[in-house]
């Protein structure tokens, strides 16, 4: 199984109550592909860090990412929410299966 990261920066002039959109329609646009087994996303409570807002998904194995990478409904997050809000992003994917060696993910 393969844990998906992604962490945003936002863009200086984002307010709250867009990132509590954002964390709102991560998960609304992200659990309706059928790959996608699990949703997480929220608000970093530090203040101070960079990574404002994190969403992850948890898929079956990389194939299956590559298809949600791919999906419309995660192209449209892109577009039309995370593209206007956030500055960086940077994305990890990890195997949850201690004994699955790497390259059978």
């Amino acid at each position: 199984m393969i844990h998906h990261i992604v962490l945003c920066e936002l863009k200086l002039n984002t307010t709250p109550e867009t990132l509590e959109s954002l964390v709102r329609n991560s998960r609304s646009l992200l659990l309706k592909i059928p790959e996608v087994l699990n949703v997480r996303s929220g608000r970093n409570v530090s203040p101070s860090s960079d990574w404002s807002f994190f969403y992850s998904i948890e898929v079956e194995s990389l194939e299956k990412l590559s298809i949600v990478l791919d999906d419309p409904y995660y192209l449209k997050l892109h577009q039309k929410f995370i593209r206007p809000h956030v500055a960086t992003q940077a994305s990890e994917s990890y195997e949850l299966d201690p004994t699955k060696p790497l390259k059978y993910s």
